[in-house]
């Protein structure tokens, strides 16, 4: 459900802004990333409360109609399976809006145009040649919020909905049994293997090339809307934004704005700290990880090089649950060997070096992100002509002072770039940092769900907003830096 919803709202929307020139255009097009910053598990609070029998909806349905009580009238569960799925939707579908957008920029109108020379309608175009070339970018922009959907512990558990992951972290924690869940969480790994291996065999025979010199600007010059369907599509493109990104933003917002003492509170202030420092050390080792692993197949270019950055990589596809799992039995065996071999030689005790500490977090949040860092250094790196490192090493430069010297001041942007993704993504993560945290160890996202899973998820809507405003700025700056690189290529 939450695949259909995503592909269905990020594609209309950007052939909307693409194709189209209607009132207020640009605004949305950038408004459209914004829900990408809120959490899943956040927006699921949010919905909770906008839809339950005090919220406004209702209280306005029984307002109008005349109501009383429930039973006078209909209303759909928000907590229930479709609930969870609508919600998941309408915060992740920017991943497909995103790389769908960026290939409808980069389009060549030539292939637009000799399907209308042979008589095909606009709609025929768009359904017969523009999608399916699209479609490379539609499964891989699905293909993440499938895994952000299998990562999802906050939204479903607070909705009441058994996931897999949900019940990893049930299993160990509430019934005591850390064998079981990792029997689930072995169970999930096999699904996401399948999902990765179904990804690339839906991508297997797609072969998509354009000249440089049959590039244009966009598509044939955006169609001006008239008529009704000039006040119909600015509505209908902002209806994802609201229920995205409004409805949390009114919830959370209205919450914070009577608990205005909280942002100078104590556990509030600790737990914001918390979020910076861990958010801080992931990025900073998982862009020093990815510079390392992409200077090095520059320069070896071999297979046994690419195939251990494509391994590196892979943790971005693993769900919290199983990454945290995974490492609490690795990292939970050396805490106590160290310790052990510390008593026993030295006559002191080292207590849990991982597991005691916020090193286990920042460690399973830099193996899941790394590919982040990745994706984001590798974008800037192939810019960079080959011929650069040549011209270093001929003028006497080691591969160590060339990385140094010339790489990395022109790769500053796209550095830049990865610090950034990996540091919202790390501030915004939930799923890991509960199984792996120590005790007494709250960032942001774990402040917020101790308060939802006590039932007074407004309790958090402090830590809520500074969630969200966080994530937003770097947001938007990004679909604007992607948006732009599309249109220089072309």
């Amino acid at each position: 459900m939450v695949a259909a919803l995503t592909s269905v709202a990020g594609v209309a929307c950007a052939w909307a802004v693409v194709a189209y020139d209607f009132p207020f255009r640009r605004v949305l097009s950038w408004a459209l990333v914004l829900p990408l910053a809120v959490p899943p598990y956040l927006a699921a609070y949010a919905f909770g409360e906008f839809f339950q029998y005090q919220g406004p909806i209702q209280s306005l349905i029984r307002t109008i109609f005349g109501f009383e009580t429930i039973r006078d009238y209909w209303f759909p569960d928000i907590r229930s399976t479709w609930g969870t799925a609508f919600v998941l939707g309408s915060v992740l579908y920017p991943y497909v809006y995103l790389t769908t957008r960026i290939v409808f920029l980069m389009q060549g109108r030539n292939i637009a145009d000799v399907a209308r020379t042979l008589g095909a309608s606009p709609a025929r175009v768009f359904w017969r040649v523009l999608l399916p070339v699209a479609r490379p970018a539609i499964v891989a922009g699905v293909a993440l919020v499938l895994m952000e959907t299998i990562n999802d512990i906050g939204a479903a558990e607070y909705f009441g909905v058994r996931t897999l992951t949900v019940a990893v972290y049930t299993t160990w924690l509430n019934r005591g049994s850390l064998e079981g869940g990792a029997q689930i969480a072995l169970l999930m790994l096999v699904l996401v293997f399948l999902l990765l291996v179904a990804e690339q065999w839906a991508r297997r025979r797609q072969r998509f090339h354009a000249g440089r010199g049959t590039h244009l600007r966009v598509q044939p010059p955006r169609v001006v809307l008239k008529g009704w369907t000039r006040i119909t599509l600015p509505v209908a493109v902002t209806l994802p934004i609201i229920c995205g990104f409004g409805v949390p933003i009114a919830v959370f917002g209205q919450y914070a704005w009577r608990r205005l003492e909280q942002f100078t509170s104590p556990e509030v202030g600790k737990a914001f700290l918390t979020s910076v420092m861990t958010a801080s050390f992931t990025a900073l080792i998982t862009v020093t990880i990815a510079l390392l692993l992409l200077n090095a197949q520059r320069l070896s270019k071999t297979r046994t090089m690419a195939a251990t950055v494509r391994l590196a990589s892979i943790g971005y596809a693993l769900p919290g649950g199983i990454l945290g799992l995974g490492l609490l039995f690795v990292l939970a065996r050396f805490d106590n060997s160290v310790d052990a071999f510390a008593r026993a030689y030295l006559g002191v005790s080292t207590g849990l070096l991982f597991t005691g500490s916020a090193a286990a977090v920042v460690l399973a949040c830099s193996i899941r992100f790394v590919a982040l860092a990745e994706g984001a250094v590798r974008s800037g790196m192939e810019k960079l002509p080959g011929s650069l490192d040549e011209a270093a090493r001929s003028l006497g430069k080691t591969p160590t002072q060339s990385a140094a010297s010339v790489l990395l001041p022109l790769l500053r942007p796209a550095i830049l770039t990865a610090a950034v993704l990996v540091f919202v993504d790390t501030v915004k993560e939930l799923s890991a940092t509960i199984l792996l945290r120590p005790f007494g160890f709250n960032t942001l996202a774990t402040y917020v769900y101790e308060n939802a899973s006590r039932g007074v998820p407004e309790e958090g809507a402090v830590a809520a907003i500074v969630i969200i405003i966080t994530a937003m700025v770097p947001v938007v700056l990004l679909s604007g830096a992607l948006v732009r690189d599309a249109e220089a290529s072309l």
